[in-house]
């Protein structure tokens, strides 16, 4: 018989010590089967000022469990085998993510893969008990970067309409406006999503030690979400007004972003106060659980289960691995075929769009009866990191480029040689007035498609059959200057039906039907 010292009145009981450790084992088994998937998200933490808070997702998901612990001694872990069927679910997840160059997918299989871990080995009632401690692991996996160009239109929308309500005159185009006292641009860096996910996890956090009604938990969670976002707009017209009233002066440079976060932190902190009249954190955190003790399983009932993990868990890496090891085709030249009614010519512009990682790239200018187009084709034979069809680093311009910039951008239906087709369409202005209109749409197969969600699945998917997954990015520009876009975008037209048959030969030839 064993003795607690006086000294550690909360030691963790005996039936938790084989469990504990076994757990903690499998963890860090799993940890190193998926090592480079952490990495990946260590890495955008270290990189990105808007995700650092990573690094202390799981400290503080281990202290709330800790805060618990005197309520969770009183379980007795229980293998559950219903937790592999997480785990299984979890790394196919992964493995399509993983195939198809999704991260942040694959990062959130990670963290289910770790819960079901716990689940598998300790039981649905641990899990039960200590559910936001390990949900919360998912704000670690650094994910939002979508939201950048609604919040961007936003802001721009909020911060346009303040101005004209306070009487100043405004013109505006895109994401770009102009007042009389200065030209103005909302960029990545004012779209606030560093403040909105501060706010959530924050918000979140608080709402789970302040409040134990999930109605208030709610309440507060949706006030964390809306109010910097509205917030981020009230900040946006401030810094304008201040540099306006100032002549320009004040508001430019580093006060610029030493004014965001003040005003970031005044709101926040206005928000904690408001949300602390209502607390409840002197009620326990767990309450009405009923836990249900049927004795301690023997150890030898503990392996199996540790076993099955890491073989289910295993399994996905494993199998990436051997995709991984294929030897890439031999590709031939990426070749588009002369045309009568389409001369070559030099080219007409200095924009190149930025897609990376193509294995074949092709580009060439034309002129037709007096108007120009250009055509770039990027080809990729299988889809791999740093070599993507769909990858957040294509695109038509980067952020803050000192010539170019991009004034609208979005999804339109064109009718291209009789038959309806989604493009991606932007409108591209120069700072020597030079305009340029242009239409950019992804080819899989005989499949045309805009959709980057759906591509990325679709190659996930032939990936993982051991299928082509082969991809071609279209992209086609022309200038509109004084003809207007409607002109443009039929030269536009006529170019895409025209070119069709040399694109479809130049696929083929590249590495055979």
């Amino acid at each position: 018989m064993s003795v607690l010292p006086e000294s550690l009145p909360h030691a963790v009981p005996n039936p938790w010590r084989l469990p504990g450790w076994l757990t903690a084992g499998v963890l860090l088994v799993v940890f190193g089967l998926f090592w480079p998937t952490f990495l990946s998200m260590a890495e955008i933490w270290e990189r990105s000022e808007t995700f650092a808070h990573g690094y202390l997702v799981f400290p503080i998901s281990l202290w709330l469990i800790w805060r618990q612990h005197r309520e969770l001694a009183q379980l007795t872990p229980r293998p559950d085998a219903r937790g592999l069927l997480l785990l299984g679910g979890a790394g196919a997840a992964w493995l399509l993510a993983d195939a198809g160059s999704v991260n942040v997918v694959a990062q959130y299989a990670f963290i289910a893969l770790l819960l079901g871990t716990v689940w598998t080995l300790l039981g649905w009632t641990f899990v039960r008990a200590a559910l936001f401690p390990l949900t919360f692991l998912f704000f670690a996996v650094p994910v939002g970067e979508f939201l950048i160009p609604p919040l961007m239109t936003f802001t721009a929308d909020f911060t346009v309409l303040a101005l004209q309500f306070t009487g100043i005159p405004v013109y505006r185009e895109g994401t770009f406006f102009s007042i009389p006292s200065g030209d103005w641009s909302v960029v990545e860096g004012c779209s606030g999503l560093r403040y909105l996910i501060a706010s959530i996890t924050l918000g979140l956090l608080y709402a789970y030690l302040t409040y134990r009604s999930w109605t208030r938990r709610l309440l507060f969670t949706l006030a964390a979400i809306i109010v910097p976002i509205l917030a981020n707009g009230g900040r946006a017209y401030m810094i304008v007004m201040i540099a306006h009233l100032s002549d320009m002066k004040l508001a430019l440079g580093v006060d610029h972003y030493i004014y965001g976060w003040v005003f970031f932190g005044l709101v926040m902190l206005l928000l904690f106060w408001v949300g602390a009249f209502w607390r409840e954190d002197d009620q326990p955190q767990i309450a009405g659980m009923r836990w249900q003790d049927g004795g301690r399983v023997p150890a030898r009932a503990m392996w199996p289960f540790a076993l099955a993990v890491v073989g289910v868990a295993g399994l996905w890496p494993a199998y990436e691995a051997w995709l991984a090891a294929r030897p890439l085709p031999v590709l031939a030249e990426l070749r588009i075929d002369a045309r009568d009614d389409w001369q070559p010519r030099a080219p007409f512009t200095g924009w190149t769009p930025h897609w990376v990682g193509a294995d074949r790239q092709a580009r060439q200018s034309y002129t037709r009866a007096g108007r120009d187009a250009m055509l770039q084709l990027d080809y990729y034979v299988t889809q791999r990191q740093g070599a993507e069809l769909i990858n957040s680093q294509n695109f038509m311009i980067r952020q803050k480029d000192e010539v170019w910039s991009n004034v609208g951008e979005q999804v339109v239906s064109v009718d291209i040689a009789g038959t309806p087709r989604q493009v991606r369409q932007a409108r591209m202005k120069s700072r020597s007035g030079e305009r340029l209109l242009v239409w950019q749409w992804n080819r899989i197969g005989e499949r045309v498609t805009v959709n980057d969600q759906l591509a990325k699945l679709v190659l996930a998917f032939d990936r993982v059959r051991m299928q082509r997954d082969d991809g071609l990015s279209v992209l086609i520009a022309t200038p509109y200057g004084d003809t207007g876009v409607e002109v443009a975008a039929a030269t536009l037209a006529r170019f895409a039906a025209d070119m069709e048959p040399a694109i479809a030969a130049a696929l083929d030839r590249i590495d055979g039907p």
